[in-house]
This record gives C-alpha cells, sequence and structure tokens, in this order.
C-alpha cells in the first residue's frame, strides 16, 4: 500500500475516497484525502479523510468509535481516485444507517459476526437458561467432543440425499465449531488469515 502513486496536484491536492465494505463489496461512503490524510490512513489502518467543511483532518470514528479498518488501497487509473476496502465496526453514516447511502449492508454470512458476539456474551455472562453457556461450563474436552460428533452427523448425511437433514447438520456443526474457538480463546478472522495466507502462496 505505500507505493500509491497518486497524482495530487491534478486535483487541486484533494482525492476522492471511495470507501468499499471488504467482505460484502458494498460502497460505503465517499470522502476526500489529501497526502496527510492518506499517509495517517496508511499508517494507522483507519480512514482518515480531508474534511473539506471542518477545513482539517478526521479519522472516521475519532467521536463515535464506529471506525473504518483499511483492508487494502488501490489507485484507478487515472491515479486520482482512491478505492479502500475496509471492514466497518458499526454503523458507517452519522443517521445510524449502515451507509451513507441509505443501504443495508448485511449478507447472510454477516451474521455469523452476530453469532459469534452472542457466544461470547454467553461466555462472559452466563445464565442457567442458555445451551452455549451450559457447553462453556462443562470445559474445553465436552465443548470439541460435540464438534466431533456433529462432524461424523454432517459425514452421514452426506451419503444420503435430503438437503433439509444435511443443513441441519451443517448448522450444527458450524455453531459448535465457532463455541470452540471461543472455548479456546481464538478468533474466526485468524482462521480467515491462515485461508488467505496459504491463498496467497498458491
Amino acid at each position: 500500500m505505500n507505493k500509491l502513486k497518486i497524482d495530487f496536484k491534478k486535483v487541486d491536492g484533494l482525492v476522492p475516497a471511495v470507501i468499499q465494505d471488504a467482505d460484502s463489496n458494498i460502497v460505503l461512503m465517499l470522502g476526500y484525502m489529501n497526502q496527510e490524510a492518506l499517509d495517517i490512513t496508511l499508517d494507522t489502518k483507519k480512514v482518515t479523510f480531508f474534511s473539506r467543511t471542518k477545513n482539517r483532518l478526521w479519522t472516521k470514528g475519532e467521536t463515535s468509535g464506529n471506525f473504518l479498518n483499511v483492508i487494502s488501497l488501490t489507485v484507478d487509473c487515472d491515479n486520482d481516485t482512491v478505492l479502500v476496502k475496509a471492514r466497518p465496526v458499526g454503523p458507517v453514516c452519522h443517521t445510524g444507517d449502515d451507509t451513507c447511502f441509505s443501504e443495508e449492508n448485511r449478507s447472510k454470512t454477516f451474521f455469523i459476526d452476530e453469532l459469534r458476539a452472542i457466544i461470547k456474551d454467553r461466555k462472559n455472562n452466563p445464565t442457567d437458561k442458555s445451551y452455549t453457556a451450559s457447553l462453556f461450563a462443562k470445559g474445553i474436552n465436552k465443548v470439541a467432543q460435540k464438534v466431533g460428533e456433529e462432524a461424523v452427523e454432517i459425514v452421514i448425511e452426506a451419503k444420503d440425499d435430503n438437503k433439509e437433514l444435511f443443513m441441519g447438520e451443517a448448522a450444527d456443526l458450524l455453531y459448535h465449531y465457532l463455541v470452540l474457538l471461543e472455548a479456546k480463546g481464538y478468533e474466526l478472522d485468524e482462521v480467515m488469515d491462515v485461508l488467505i495466507d496459504r491463498h496467497q502462496k498458491k
């Protein structure tokens, strides 16, 4: 990202910065960057703009906490527009909307993050009525055992042709796998990093 060649002189020192969700590919917002804003963005990995109305630098989320964590930056073919792929922390728009274009930034896979948050909460704030909390209470061996059981069950269902039963077992396996990761204190993002690293080495 440090090799970006942007023609700031061509556009009077400010270039448009299109912010796109790195996972859903939804366009989140549009801002402007000068050289200093770009440098801070590259250094902190948090999107920073130059506000034309406030006439100063501002980091998205500096007051709300809804930062835009940078995944990648690229420049267009004319070297005068930046595309920033980022992962948002909370709503992007000051109105509370997911994006500044009133679009919902949701996909079915987005629910995994919500489920992970629920699992983490059950671990930290257990209740007697929570199945998830009961798994944590039984210890890591029991959690790991459940993952093994669900893995066997999905293999069995894979041999048949009942989609409903197979999907049910697939959901059970995914849920218990997420519980195991939380029990171990690991993040799903760390698993994704391993997959991404393997992919990039091919």
